[in-house]
């Protein structure tokens, strides 16, 4: 059986992938340098806008806005200002604000993305048989593959960072859209039909805001996998706290990157609670 299994020949995927990258990057490279070019300046004059804001007043919107979406409740509040002070004191602001820009950007284009593709797959059988496969894929793989072609489409820096970041969070979006559209009850829907309402009315005003709930729960998830894609954008550029964290695996400093890991779960918790927040009903 074995001798059998030796004489098949191996097919020549990677030869087939090498290809297809080797056309894109040859025949596209235009479009990406645009895409570096002007995403490396759209994400820089973010941080640097982030930067200038004093730190002490960052802080305290932050802790304004945590108050506000808890429905006044402190306790998110006061975490949101002791845990960003001790990321001040520990001297990783400016490797904060970096972060903030990609989770930012890497969130806000998955969800963009994310949102039409669930509503194609909530309303065509064959559309969600197609694109539920391909973000099995998407989930599955390691988040370390994405950073190859990112880096063969981009070179290093943030913008590879978020495009490997988009891909990995962007499932969580497309699923949650989906199946919040496939809940809203039927009843409702042949009402909506009754009434003589079109296709968008009917999306817009019923289906959307019924499913507003789960496609938040989807868009929390999304946001918390950019985050954890933070470390391994790392590896090809990306600054922020990621880079730090990875700076002391290279060097062996286990108390540096213990705070920087820290500073992450801080900001983590922050963008978990706020996000969660805005999913409650009033």
């Amino acid at each position: 059986m074995n001798n059998f299994l030796d004489q098949i020949p191996s097919l020549p995927v990677a030869d087939s992938v090498e290809t297809i990258m080797d056309w894109l990057t040859s025949h596209l490279s235009s479009l990406f340098d645009f895409v570096q070019t002007g995403g490396q300046s759209a994400m820089d004059g973010i941080t640097d806008l982030l930067v200038m804001i004093p730190p002490i007043l960052f802080i305290l919107i932050v802790a304004l806005i945590s108050f506000l979406a808890t429905r006044k409740k402190f306790g998110l509040a006061i975490f949101s200002v002791v845990g960003l002070l001790f990321i001040y004191n520990q001297g990783l602001w400016e490797e904060l604000m970096n972060t903030i820009t990609l989770v930012i950007f890497a969130s806000i284009i998955a969800i963009i993305i994310g949102v039409p593709i669930g509503i194609f797959m909530s309303k065509s059988k064959w559309a969600e048989g197609i694109i539920k496969p391909i973000l099995d894929f998407m989930q599955t793989m390691p988040g370390f593959v994405y950073l190859i072609p990112a880096v063969a489409f981009f070179g290093i820096g943030v913008v590879p960072g978020v495009f490997a970041s988009v891909i990995f969070a962007l499932p969580p979006t497309v699923r949650f859209t989906n199946l919040g559209i496939r809940q809203v009850p039927k009843e409702l829907v042949e009402a909506s039909d009754s009434y003589g309402s079109t296709g968008w009315q009917k999306l817009y005003k019923v289906e959307l805001p019924l499913a507003k709930s789960t496609i938040m729960a989807g868009i929390n998830q999304t946001v918390l996998l950019s985050l954890s894609m933070v470390v391994i954008a790392s590896m090809i550029g990306a600054p922020g706290l990621g880079r730090e964290v990875l700076s002391a695996l290279q060097r062996a400093q286990v108390g540096n990157g213990f705070v920087a890991g820290l500073s992450l779960v801080i900001f983590a918790i922050i963008i978990d609670r706020l996000t969660q927040s805005l999913n409650k009903k009033k």
